[in-house]
């Protein structure tokens, strides 16, 4: 367990170190919000039920798990393969299962703050509140931390090259962070595009979030079965398919 932790230290190091992450997962997220915050605030969000404040909160939380999912753990893992650096340590005491449980560590902490970041700006500065259950709203967002995480992994397996990883995620992150609702509101999609939105699987994960937000817990069944279902299915493939070299 030192080792570990000792490996995680160096790991989260490196982590904030690279200025995409800070970027993209914790500045981000905060921006965007503000700007949501400031133009339409306390407006209603046409009938879902919550304010534009609101809706910008549940769908900004969920920005550093796209990002970290979609970019950071893919483009690490295929990295460090292509380079030969999982192969060397695979008989190595240096476990490279270590090293992989440690950057996804790394990579869900990342995410974590910048949710934290965010409520601390939302409920401190802006007045936010939500009238759901905190501890469910917690859990949701675990859930959909796992899932979108299981589905990086899974990319992170079945890529055997950076070229492909790149296609990859690009198609991934990107329809996800635009068109699921997490930095657009979903709100102002034409209806159509919300019905498409709604079921990409980060859109499924703000569903959740936004449901449990508003304390409608009768609604959450299917997303957190779909969710739990991505999660399995996905980790399942990652580990069947996943090669050191």
């Amino acid at each position: 367990m030192k080792r570990f932790f000792s490996m995680y230290r160096v790991e989260q190091r490196m982590f904030f170190r690279t200025p995409d992450v800070i970027l993209f997962c914790l500045a981000m997220p905060l921006v965007v919000f503000v700007a949501i915050a400031m133009i339409a605030g306390e407006k209603g969000a046409a009938d879902s039920g919550l304010t534009y404040l609101q809706s910008a909160y549940v769908a900004l939380s969920t920005v550093g798990i796209c990002c970290c999912a979609f970019m950071s753990i893919p483009i690490t893992v295929v990295e460090l393969r292509s380079q030969g650096i999982l192969r060397r340590m695979y008989c190595s005491p240096c476990s490279p299962a270590r090293l992989l449980a440690c950057d996804t560590l790394s990579s869900g902490v990342v995410a974590a703050l910048s949710t934290l970041l965010l409520s601390v700006a939302a409920f401190v500065f802006f007045g936010c509140r939500l009238p759901g259950n905190a501890l469910i709203y917690i859990a949701a967002w675990l859930l959909t931390l796992v899932s979108m995480f299981s589905i990086g992994l899974m990319v992170a397996s079945l890529c055997r090259s950076t070229k492909s990883m790149n296609v990859a995620t690009s198609l991934l992150y990107f329809p996800m962070l635009l068109f699921s609702g997490a930095t657009i509101p979903a709100e102002v999609f034409p209806a159509g595009m919300r019905a498409v939105s709604g079921w990409l699987p980060l859109g499924v994960g703000i569903r959740l979030l936004k449901s449990v937000a508003l304390g409608c817990y009768d609604n959450i069944v299917l997303p957190v079965a779909v969710l739990a279902a991505i999660a399995t299915t996905c980790g399942a493939v990652a580990v069947k398919t996943f090669r050191w070299e």
